[in-house]
């Protein structure tokens, strides 16, 4: 794993990503949809939480935490103040990119979507569509679509001469 230099500290191990934190209105709408499309598998759940929690995440009713091979995301419900969803254009992560290994698992995440989109058995705080799959100059090719809370995924392939 590579490390990180700093003139006032020691030589830190680089930080590896661990989870991704996802707020939602429905819990076992967003449960479901995430088991659905990126195959995820329930690790645990939580009912009972620390004070640092409830005090950054105040009203939180449950915390699940699903995994997709090395991907985790702690999906979690609020009650009360604060279990709305930002307005659009306030400060959140703009999206989170996930990288596919060839033009084929491109296109079949693409697909993927787009069937569980149109199946009509999950409620999207966003009725957007998938975009279409672009190829810039460097033969990086990407698509975004919205979960069904409304946050942003891109998937992108980045061919080894781009990389």
């Amino acid at each position: 794993m590579a490390t990180l230099e700093s003139p006032r500290l020691a030589p830190l191990r680089a930080a590896a990503f661990h989870h991704l934190g996802i707020q939602t209105a429905d819990l076992a709408n967003c449960v479901s949809w995430y088991q659905e499309f990126f195959g995820c598998k329930e690790n645990w759940n939580l009912d009972e939480f620390s004070e640092l929690t409830t005090s950054r995440l105040p009203g939180i009713v449950k915390l699940v935490e699903l995994r997709a091979g090395g991907t985790r995301f702690h999906l979690f419900e609020r009650a009360g103040e604060g279990s709305e969803p930002p307005e659009p254009g306030n400060a959140q992560f703009q999206h989170v990119c996930m990288e596919v290994g060839s033009p084929a698992e491109m296109s079949a995440w693409q697909r993927h979507w787009t069937r569980l989109y149109e199946s009509g058995r999950f409620h999207f705080t966003r009725d957007e569509p998938a975009t279409e799959i672009v190829t810039d100059d460097d033969g990086v090719q990407s698509f975004y679509a919205f979960d069904v809370n409304g946050l942003e995924y891109e998937f992108t392939w980045i061919p080894e001469a781009a990389s």
